[in-house]
């Protein structure tokens, strides 16, 4: 796979060991069991798979080469780069500004830009009519794009099948820069509808069954289906997509719900499914997947809690969250200065959407043994503070290199 020249100052020398050791001894990603370090009280249980994407150096390095090539210009990016605060907070440092938030509210008028500006599409892409006003205003929307190739995988896929008369069905976040720009490019091809979880799969399943009227339809889903979209035409074939960083197993069962709404209600069988129903596969990125493995994994270990590393807004980030509270206590930070003391730790609660305070979470363990992960969007350096802040609340002697090669030396 293709390397990166990403900015030194996310990297990590500690990390990166961890990482070319495990891959040069697990090159075909076979062995999902996590790093071991084991000190004298503590016991850090690392994520097989973890940290900066493809998809994401590959925007980290377009971004910074194009500062470089550009200082005197005024650069810009629709939005935030990717979802971690100490890449976007460094390149605002660095003089770019954001023409949008997260959530396509304009920050800058586009009416100020002009053909020499630089403007930048972040790792998620972005929809067809940005790209219109970017090119009315003299400025190739084309020039400065970091667009991950696996978004655009999924935009490929649902012009195949759209073209092949499916509807196509969204399974994202409706907010989500990613969702928005790939219901925006599914839509020139395809009738397209945006669910965001297995729930809403099955209220669709109703106008699928049409046991409800097309006017609910549009109430309910409002602002997330194509233009002329008519429930009573276009739920009878139908395609499934995904925002990249989604459950993989939650697209799984939505996929397979429809798939079988449509096997009920028309009376299908092997031979003419294909007729109602497209086989997408899996539209995920291959590093969502390796990462959701590897907290599988690491949800069959016996530990203590778990910390997890991002952005808050992460969505890739937020379904590590979801799967690791399933088992033990977990505790989402956006860097090691959350970890206050022994005692108190400052996380973000993914169901109440805030940050909180929380005390005793090591709860005096004696001999704790602590998972550590990140999202996909995560610097390594940011993860090795985190392991530092660790050991530090610890006071552990032993050197972390001795520690390293030791628990190396058994993959």
């Amino acid at each position: 796979m293709k390397t990166f020249d990403i900015p030194d100052k996310f990297k990590s020398p500690v990390i990166s060991v961890i990482k070319e050791t495990r891959r040069t001894k697990d090159k075909l990603k076979r062995n999902f069991k996590p790093t071991v370090l084991k000190f004298d009280r503590l016991t850090l249980l690392i994520a097989r798979h973890f940290g900066f994407c493809y998809g994401v150096e590959n925007a980290v390095e377009i971004a910074y080469r194009t500062l470089n090539e550009n200082r005197g210009k005024r650069v810009f990016l629709l939005s935030e780069m990717i979802h971690n605060p100490d890449v976007n907070t460094d390149l605002l440092s660095e003089g770019v500004k954001f023409l949008m938030d997260t959530r396509g509210n304009r920050l800058i008028d586009f009416e100020t830009l002009n053909s020499d500006d630089i403007v930048i599409v972040p790792a998620f892409g972005t929809t067809l009519e940005i790209q219109a006003e970017l090119s009315a205003r003299g400025i190739n929307p084309y020039g400065y794009d970091t667009t991950c190739p696996f978004v655009e995988k999924v935009w490929n896929r649902a012009n195949q099948i759209g073209e092949r008369g499916y509807t196509v069905v969204v399974h994202g976040k409706p907010n989500h820069e990613e969702t928005r720009a790939t219901f925006s490019h599914s839509t020139s091809k395809a009738n397209t509808v945006v669910i965001k979880d297995i729930e809403e799969a099955r209220e669709l399943a109703a106008y699928i069954r049409k046991e409800k009227p097309a006017e609910e339809f549009y109430r309910r889903f409002e602002g997330r289906y194509s233009e002329g979209f008519d429930p009573e035409k276009h739920l009878v074939k139908l395609g499934v997509v995904n925002q990249t960083t989604m459950l993989a197993s939650e697209t799984q069962e939505i996929a397979n719900y429809l798939k079988e709404e449509l096997v009920r209600f028309y009376g299908l069988d092997d031979s003419t499914v294909s007729q109602h129903f497209a086989s997408t596969k899996d539209t995920l990125c291959y590093a969502t997947n390796d990462n959701q493995d590897a907290t599988y994994a690491l949800m069959q270990e016996e530990a203590d809690l778990a910390i997890v590393v991002g952005g808050y807004n992460s969505s890739n980030t937020t379904h590590l969250v979801e799967l690791l509270e399933q088992k033990i206590p977990t505790y989402f930070i956006k860097s090691a200065a959350g970890i206050l003391s022994d005692r108190e730790i400052v996380h973000f609660d993914i169901h109440e959407g805030r940050e909180v305070l929380s005390h005793d979470y090591l709860a005096e363990l004696p001999n704790p043994k602590i998972i550590l992960t990140c999202g996909a969007s995560c610097p390594d350096a940011v993860v090795e503070e985190v392991l530092a802040r660790i050991l530090e609340l610890f006071q552990e002697k032993k050197n972390l290199d001795d520690v390293l090669e030791k628990s190396l030396i058994n993959f």
